[in-house]
């Protein structure tokens, strides 16, 4: 905190990344993993929305909408990852320019929140698809229909919107006094939080209730969803398709797995106090956002039968 002239102390309106203080002298050899990675996400689901989108009819199915939407939003959440307003994390590495101001700070901050929650959203719905399609489908075209799509556009946009507003709400109305040294490389809830002043209960509540209903709740459901999709499978299915579907359903829980895992643990991290090395903590935050959007590609366009052939025919 700084001082006026009149000896007042005045609240840090603009602060610092440090993310890797121990691989600091090293900085600029992290712009060549992450720039790759993050061209990898970029191409990949910029690819899957070019084949759903130029694709006939036999990709228009709510599946593929979704499918189309998880690109989308795979493309987003790295891009929004935004230090001095309008420069990529991966380039901060390179040059240095590693400040943002508080209401830049707090953008992103809904951003990466938004969009992430929206993913964990559609992820969801996939899961959710796929069960009826599987364990129902004779009246799949009855349940999933366009406005079953419309009501969860809407479900995702109130849900996601409302928490996340909240969150950043809170987070505008506290002063930031201790430090202006953000331990990551973007800004996370609690990374921005923890460097403020006064009564910090409401952030922290809400923090973790982020946590019990994206993480919680949809979870949980799509994990009961694809056990039973595997169940329904392995008892009607022949050998080969036991062994497809199985092979299909865990990687995809693997990879959504992954996702809300890596999550959490640096959410909580904050939350519950757990002892994470910046170093670590800044690259699980890193990974969270970096590697669904990489691997989705591939877990959900290259693996899926309909949008390969799509692609090779182009």
């Amino acid at each position: 905190m700084g001082r006026t002239s009149s000896n007042q102390l005045v609240p840090y309106t603009r602060f610092i990344f440090v993310g890797f203080p121990e691989l600091y002298k090293y900085r600029r050899l992290l712009f060549l993993p992450f720039s790759s990675f993050y061209i990898l996400a970029l191409f990949g689901n910029l690819l899957i929305v070019i084949v759903i989108k130029k694709s006939e009819f036999n990709l228009h199915s709510p599946m593929y909408l979704l499918m189309s939407s998880l690109a989308i939003v795979n493309i987003i959440v790295p891009t929004v990852i935004v230090p001095n307003e309008n420069v990529c994390v991966c380039v901060c590495f390179l040059f240095d320019w590693n400040e943002i101001s508080l209401e830049g700070c707090l953008t992103q901050m809904f951003l990466t929140r938004f969009f992430s929650s929206v993913e964990s959203t559609v992820l969801l719905a996939m899961a959710l698809d796929r069960l009826v399609a599987i364990c129902n489908p004779l009246r799949y075209v009855e349940i999933v229909n366009t406005a079953a799509l419309v009501k969860f556009v809407a479900l995702t946009l109130i849900r996601s919107g409302l928490i996340m507003s909240i969150l950043v709400a809170l987070a505008r109305s506290l002063t930031f006094c201790s430090s202006n040294i953000i331990r990551h490389s973007y800004c996370g809830h609690m990374a921005l939080v923890s460097l403020a002043c006064g009564n910090k209960d409401k952030n922290d509540s809400i923090g973790l209730a982020v946590i019990v209903v994206f993480v919680g709740i949809d979870i949980s459901i799509i994990a009961v969803s694809y056990m039973r999709i595997l169940s329904v499978v392995l008892h009607a299915a022949e050998v080969e398709d036991r062994w497809k579907a199985f092979h299909t359903c865990s990687t995809h829980l693997l990879v959504i797995m992954s996702f809300y895992l890596v999550g959490s643990v640096t959410f909580l991290s904050h939350n519950i106090g757990i002892d994470i090395a910046t170093d670590i903590n800044t690259f699980l935050g890193i990974l969270y956002i970096i590697f669904p959007a990489t691997v989705n590609p591939i877990t959900y366009g290259v693996w899926t039968k309909e949008i390969r052939n799509v692609g090779m025919s182009f």
